[in-house]
């Protein structure tokens, strides 16, 4: 472990534990989940998901940042893409159980899906997450890639958020063959899935945070995506 790994590891520590050791601070954090969730999913995804990327930076590249990164513009547009995220989550929870009602095997699982576990529950977050990853994740998957491609096209600069994103040129130019091959047919239904599963399991208040913290493992994905790109 270098240097750099103890100075990035305290940091993170440092950030995280007033959350944990102080009551304030996490009432805090609750009651302003409760009123502005969507300012709060802008926060997640901009410090959680941002995090994963310098992650998966480090695996690459073996640094946390570096020139042409764009660590702040790539920050600005996960807190976008996290407000999409908590509002895709919220009609996928509350529509897809709602759906299931309608037939008798599943009778009573929207109102399981605010209770305690139960197996009815586990089905329930289960079908979520399955049709929340066939339909919005490849979706939101390719955009994401097309915004950091943009970025870095950009080196890095802030700046790139404001010009215009040229998506025949990028889209033509993507490595398919990893997005489909590796990002769509082995991260959704070998992590996305189960990890989406586990994640309308919790209670609501947790859901897009847990979500959030799943943006670290995103970036180190993405990490082991790009490694897999340049060795085809």
């Amino acid at each position: 472990m270098k240097k750099q790994d103890l100075v990035f590891i305290l940091a993170v520590v440092i950030f995280f534990l007033p959350f944990f050791v102080f009551d304030g601070v996490y009432k805090f954090y609750n009651d302003f989940n409760n009123n502005y969730s969507l300012i709060m999913a802008f926060l997640k995804f901009a410090i959680l998901a941002t995090l994963g990327e310098s992650i998966g930076l480090r695996i690459k590249n073996g640094v946390y940042n570096q020139k042409g990164f764009g660590l702040i513009p790539r920050a600005i547009v996960w807190g976008f893409l996290g407000m999409w995220i908590a509002v895709a989550m919220g009609v996928f929870r509350l529509g897809i159980p709602a759906f299931l009602d309608k037939f008798s095997v599943f009778n009573g699982i929207s109102a399981a899906m605010s209770g305690n576990f139960t197996i009815l529950k586990l089905i329930g977050a289960f079908f979520i997450s399955l049709m929340m990853n066939t339909s919005f994740a490849p979706v939101f998957m390719t955009l994401h890639k097309i915004t950091d491609t943009h970025i870095m096209n950009n080196a890095g600069k802030v700046s790139a958020l404001l010009k215009p994103i040229p998506l025949k040129k990028i889209i033509s130019n993507l490595n398919w063959e990893v997005q489909w091959g590796f990002v769509f047919k082995k991260t959704i239904p070998l992590f996305w899935i189960p990890a989406h599963t586990i994640t309308f399991i919790l209670p609501q208040n947790f859901q897009v945070l847990f979500a959030a913290f799943l943006g670290i493992v995103l970036g180190i994905l993405l990490s082991i995506a790009a490694i897999q790109g340049n060795k085809k």
